[in-house]
C-alpha cells in the first residue's frame, strides 16, 4: 500500500474516534443524548498530485442515546375514579429520585415519603374527594443524565361519599347484653376488605366475635356480640376507618367514626310466662318481682299471640306510645310506659285493662302486661341493651322477630358466622 495513502486513512481514524469522545462527554439536559459518527474515504487516481486526486467524501449517521432510567407510577398516571385512600407511588429504575411534588388544585402539596434509598416515593395522607392531583419531579439515571417525573390523578366525585354510623354512640351507657352495630349506606361489595377496617378495643378484655348482619332497615352492619353478657363497667372503644373505603362502584365511606360507651349495671330481666310473673336481677341479685300477664297463644294456638322465649333486649322506652294490631281489632291504642324488647310488637308496659290477670293468668297479645305502678318502676330501672330472658312458650326468638335476635343463636352459631376484623 502506498505509505501516503496508510497516513490518510490513520488520521481519519483517529478524528473519529475523537469526535467519539467529545460525545460520550456531553452530559446535564434532559432527554436523549445524540451522538454524531462522520467517516471520511479518499478518492481519485493512485500516484496523482493534483487536488482532484485528493478530493474527499463524507458519510455521516445521527443517532440519539436515550436515559437510562425510568419511573413507573402506580396506579398509572392518567387514572381517573381512584379511592382516596387508594395507595400511590412512584419507583425509579437505573436511577434515584431527585424530587417529587405532589400538589392539589389549590397548590397544597400532599405529604408523602422518599425511600431511603431514594428508588421509590409514596404519598403518605388520605386526598380528598373529586380533586385532580399534579405530580412533578425528576429522576437522575445512572448513566448521569435527568427524566422528568410528570402526571396526574383522579379521585372519585364527591357525591360517591356515604355516611355510616356505630351503634351504640359515644358517651351512653348501656345494658349488659348490648350488641355493636357498624352500619354502612351501601351494601360492602368487599366484606373483607371492609372488615379489616373495623377494630374495637375493650377494658377488661372480653371475648366477643363480629358477624354480618341485615337489618329491618336493609342496611347491611357488622355486628359484634359477647360471648356472655358484658362484664358491668367494661369500657368500650370501637374504630372504624371507613374514610374513602370503597363500598361499591358508587359509594365510598365520607368518613372515619368512633365510638366509646360504658357497660352499665347488671340488671336482667327474667321472665317465665308460666311463673306469671316478671323477675328483675342485679348481679344475680332479685331486686324487684312483678305479677305480670303473658300472650295467650300457648292456649288458644295461635303463634302469633305467644310471647317468645329466649332473650331479648330492651331498644326503646316511651311513657306513652300508641300501639297499632288491626288484626287483632285495635288502632291507636294508647298504653304507658312502654319498654320495647323485640321488633315484632313485645313490650313490656302497663294495662289496667289486664290487672285481673296479672300474676295468676296470660291474656296479652304477646306482650308482658304490668300495673301501672310496677310498669313505671321498671321503665325507671330499664337501660338500652338490657337483657329481658323469656322462657316457658313454644315459640322461640327469631331473626323473624326483629332486629336485635342474635342472643337467640347459640355462641358456636354466631361464631360459625363470625369473620375477622381488624387487620388492615
Amino acid at each position: 500500500m502506498n505509505p501516503a495513502r496508510r497516513t490518510t486513512i490513520g488520521a481519519l481514524v483517529m478524528a473519529l474516534i475523537g469526535l467519539l469522545v467529545l460525545s460520550a462527554c456531553s452530559s446535564g439536559t434532559l432527554g436523549a443524548e445524540t451522538v454524531t459518527s462522520t467517516v471520511g474515504a479518499t478518492g481519485g487516481v493512485s500516484g496523482s498530485s493534483s487536488s482532484s486526486d485528493s478530493s474527499s467524501s463524507q458519510a455521516s449517521t445521527t443517532r440519539e442515546v436515550p436515559p437510562v432510567a425510568t419511573v413507573a407510577a402506580t396506579p398509572a398516571f392518567g387514572t381517573q375514579g381512584l379511592s382516596p385512600i387508594e395507595p400511590l407511588t412512584l419507583v425509579v429504575d437505573k436511577g434515584t429520585i431527585d424530587d417529587v411534588s405532589m400538589t392539589n388544585p389549590d397548590g397544597k402539596v400532599v405529604a408523602a415519603t422518599i425511600a431511603a434509598d431514594r428508588k421509590s416515593w409514596t404519598v403518605a395522607e388520605p386526598l380528598g374527594f373529586g380533586k385532580t392531583y399534579t405530580v412533578t419531579g425528576t429522576a437522575t439515571g445512572t448513566d448521569g443524565k435527568q427524566v422528568p417525573i410528570q402526571g396526574t390523578w383522579d379521585t372519585v366525585s364527591a357525591d360517591t361519599q356515604t355516611r355510616n354510623t356505630i351503634n351504640p354512640g359515644d358517651n351512653v351507657e348501656v345494658g349488659v347484653a348490648a350488641p355493636i352495630s357498624v352500619s354502612f349506606g351501601a351494601e360492602p361489595q368487599d366484606r373483607e376488605a371492609v372488615a379489616k377496617r373495623i377494630s374495637i378495643t375493650t377494658t377488661p378484655a372480653v371475648e366477643g366475635a363480629w358477624a354480618w348482619v341485615k337489618h329491618d332497615d336493609s342496611r347491611w352492619a357488622l355486628d359484634f356480640r359477647t360471648k356472655d353478657y358484658w362484664p358491668a363497667g367494661t369500657k368500650v372503644h370501637v374504630d372504624a376507618k371507613l374514610y374513602g373505603v370503597k363500598l361499591d362502584d358508587t359509594s365510598y365511606g365520607a368518613a372515619d367514626i368512633t365510638s366509646d360507651f360504658t357497660i352499665g349495671r347488671n340488671q336482667v330481666v327474667v321472665a317465665d310466662v308460666n311463673s306469671h310473673e316478671l323477675v328483675v336481677k342485679q348481679n344475680d341479685q332479685v331486686v324487684a318481682s312483678y305479677p305480670a300477664s303473658f300472650g295467650r297463644g300457648s292456649d288458644n294456638g295461635d303463634p302469633e299471640l305467644v310471647t317468645r322465649s329466649g332473650i331479648h333486649v330492651v331498644t326503646e322506652k316511651a311513657q306513652d306510645y300508641l300501639m297499632n294490631n288491626p288484626r287483632y281489632g285495635y288502632t291507636n291504642s294508647l298504653q304507658h310506659w312502654t319498654v320495647r324488647i323485640s321488633n315484632n310488637g313485645e313490650f313490656i308496659h302497663a294495662n289496667p285493662a289486664s290487672a285481673d290477670a296479672q300474676g295468676n293468668s296470660n291474656v296479652t297479645h304477646g306482650c308482658v302486661n304490668l300495673s301501672m305502678a310496677d310498669a313505671e318502676t321498671y321503665y325507671n330501672s330499664a337501660i338500652w341493651g338490657d337483657p329481658v330472658e323469656v322462657s316457658g312458650t313454644n315459640v322461640q326468638l327469631s331473626a323473624m322477630d326483629g332486629d336485635i335476635y342474635i342472643w337467640g343463636l347459640s355462641w358456636d352459631e354466631w361464631k360459625a358466622m363470625s369473620v375477622p376484623v381488624g387487620t388492615a
